[in-house]
This record gives structure tokens, C-alpha cells and sequence, in this order.
């Protein structure tokens, strides 16, 4: 390892896992009512590795990466295709039509 002063310029992505305990609820059932998980400090989720939950920092800034991830995915995904060649021609108004509209061809 090397040394380093101060913290780290990133931080660290963790592998999360889902509490075994809870099945990632963040609640156990209890005989008349549901209590919060104690295993998983009540979030759903623990270490991969470990399975030790993880501190309450270090958990929000894990979640936060996720989330952030997973709308970036999802952001990618819902942007409409560009249209390339004859079909981008076609769907934009080239103005030369009657009364300056669209003329396809057609």
C-alpha cells in the first residue's frame, strides 16, 4: 500500500449485499409488529464480503453511488434514437413544400 495523506480523492464502491437477516426489508417481523433490524441497522443492506452492516456514513454515501448509477442507466435507456440517413430526411421539415412545409416525396 502506498502512503497517502488526507482523504482519498474517490470514494470507495463497496459490494453490497442484502441482509440475510431481513431478505432486505430493513424490518423483522416480531411476534405482534415489525421491528427494525438490528443486523443491517435497519437499511436492507450489508458488506458482500463480510456481511457486517455497514456505518451509517459510509452506507449513505454507498447508497447514493448506486442510485446515482442506476439513474444514469436508466436516463441512457429512455433517450429516444437519433435518426440517421434517409430516415433523418425524411422526418425533418426541408421547407419544401406547399406553404414552406415538409415535402417527402411521397
Amino acid at each position: 500500500m502506498r502512503k497517502s495523506h488526507g482523504p482519498a480523492f474517490r470514494a470507495a464502491q463497496f459490494d453490497l449485499a442484502k441482509c440475510p437477516a431481513c431478505r432486505g426489508k430493513a424490518v423483522i417481523t416480531g411476534v405482534f409488529h415489525e421491528l427494525a433490524c438490528v443486523q443491517c441497522n435497519a437499511s436492507g443492506w450489508v458488506t458482500a464480503e463480510t456481511g457486517e452492516a455497514l456505518p451509517l456514513e459510509v452506507l449513505v454515501t454507498q447508497l447514493s453511488i448506486r442510485l446515482q448509477a442506476a439513474e444514469q442507466r436508466l436516463e441512457l435507456l429512455g433517450r429516444p434514437a437519433i435518426a440517421v440517413g434517409p430516415e433523418a430526411q425524411y422526418n425533418e421539415n426541408n421547407r419544401r413544400g406547399p406553404g414552406a412545409t415538409n415535402y417527402t416525396g411521397d
